[in-house]
C-alpha cells in the first residue's frame, strides 16, 4: 500500500535507511522505527499499518527481503577462470572448468567440479572431491579423501576432515592416538562458517546433509550426522557420534554430549547443554537441557533464591525466639 511510483535504488536497515531505499520489519520489537526511517518502502508483515509510508505486505517480511537482496546484488567473486600458474596441481588430479587462485594446493587423484571457485591457499587432499559451483574461500583445508557437493559454501579458515578425538589410555596412563581412517561428506547447498571444523570419521562417514547452513566456529565431532535444512549458529558443539534430524535449530554456544539423537525438527537454546537424546518437534534449554517452558520455570525459581533464602533465614530466627519463649524457666532455690 502507498504511493506506486516510488523509486527503489537500494536496500538498508529500518534504521539507517534513507530515501530511495527499501527496508524491512521482520521483529515487532523494532515497530517505533517504522515513525522514524526514512526508508522510501517497508516490507512488513500482513498486520502492519502506518498510513504516512509506503508498506509491502506479505506473510513473511524476512523472506521478502532475501528475495529483494538477491534482486539488487549479486555475489561478485575475484578469482579469475582456470588455473592460476602459481597453483600446484598434481598430474592425476581432475580439474573441471573451474576458478582457481593463486598457491592453492590439489593433492593426488583429488576432484574440482565446473564453475567451482577456489580462493588462494585452499588445501584440496588426496583423493578429495569439491562439487560443480562450490566456493572455498581463502585458507580452506579439504583433507583426503573428503567430498563436498555442488554450490556448497565454505568460508575462510573451515577444515574438513581433520581428525577426530580419539585417545585409548594404556595401563601406563599414556593417551593412545586412534587412527582416523574414515571420511567427511557434504551434501548440495551446504554453507559452513568460518573457522568451523568438521571431524573425520573414525570409521565410516561424518555426513552433513543437503541443505544445512553451519555459522563460525562451530565443532563437528566424529561420526556424527546432521540432516538436511539444519541451522547452527556460532560455538555450537557436537560430540561425536550424535545423530542430528532434519530441520534441527541449534542456537550459539550449545554443547551436545556424544552418542544421543536429535529428532528432526527440534529446537535447542543458546548455551543449553544437551545430555540426552532429544524428540522430535521439541524445544529445549537450560543444562541441563529440559523442555523449554520447564527450563523457564527453572530459571525464574532460581532468580527467587536469594529472597527466599533471606526469608527462610527470618522464619527460623522468629522459631528460635519462639522456643526460648516456651522452655520452662528454673526455680531459684
Amino acid at each position: 500500500m502507498g504511493d506506486p511510483d516510488v523509486k527503489i535504488t537500494g536496500l538498508a536497515g529500518i534504521k539507517e535507511a534513507r530515501p530511495g531505499e527499501l527496508t524491512f520489519l521482520a521483529n515487532t520489537r523494532y515497530q517505533e522505527f517504522l515513525n522514524t526511517t526514512q526508508a522510501s518502502a517497508v516490507i512488513v508483515g500482513l498486520e502492519v499499518t502506518a498510513p504516512h509510508i509506503p508498506l509491502i505486505r506479505v506473510k513473511d517480511p524476512y523472506l521478502a527481503y532475501q528475495r529483494a537482496a538477491e534482486g539488487f546484488y549479486v555475489v561478485s567473486y575475484s578469482v579469475a577462470k582456470g588455473i592460476h600458474p602459481a597453483t600446484i596441481v598434481a598430474e592425476s588430479a581432475r580439474i573441471g572448468q573451474a576458478s582457481i587462485g593463486p598457491y592453492v594446493v590439489i593433492e593426488e587423484e583429488a576432484e574440482v567440479g565446473d564453475e567451482a571457485i577456489l580462493y588462494p591457499f585452499v588445501y584440496i587432499g588426496r583423493r578429495a572431491k569439491v562439487g560443480n559451483k562450490t566456493v572455498l574461500y581463502p585458507n580452506v583445508s579439504i583433507r583426503e579423501e573428503c567430498e563436498i557437493g555442488k554450490c556448497c559454501i565454505l568460508h575462510c579458515g573451515v577444515v574438513i576432515g581433520s581428525d577426530g578425538f580419539g585417545f585409548a589410555t594404556d595401563p601406563k596412563g599414556i593417551h593412545r592416538k586412534i587412527p582416523q581412517v574414515g571420511q567427511v561428506i557434504l551434501g548440495d547447498d551446504v554453507e559452513i562458517g568460518a573457522n568451523t571444523t568438521v571431524d573425520r570419521a573414525a570409521l565410516g562417514v561424518t555426513v552433513i546433509k543437503s541443505g544445512t547452513k553451519i555459522d563460525n566456529l562451530v565443532q563437528v565431532g566424529h561420526n556424527v550426522v546432521i540432516g538436511e535444512n539444519c541451522l547452527l549458529a556460532g560455538q555450537v558443539g557436537i560430540s561425536g557420534s550424535t545423530e542430528i534430524g532434519d530441520r534441527v535449530v541449534i542456537g550459539g554456544q550449545a554443547g551436545l554430549a556424544g552418542h544421543i539423537q536429535v529428532g528432526g525438527r527440534a529446537i535447542i537454546g543458546a548455551q543449553a547443554g544437551v545430555t540426552k537424546s532429544v524428540p522430535p518437534d521439541a524445544a529445549v534449554s537450560g543444562y541441563p537441557a529440559r523442555p523449554h517452558s520447564e527450563a523457564k520455570r527453572r530459571e525464574a525459581a532460581v532468580l527467587r533464591l536469594p529472597e527466599a533464602l533471606r526469608r527462610i533465614a527470618e522464619l527460623e530466627r522468629r522459631l528460635e525466639a519462639l522456643d526460648k519463649k516456651r522452655k520452662p524457666q528454673r526455680k531459684a532455690r
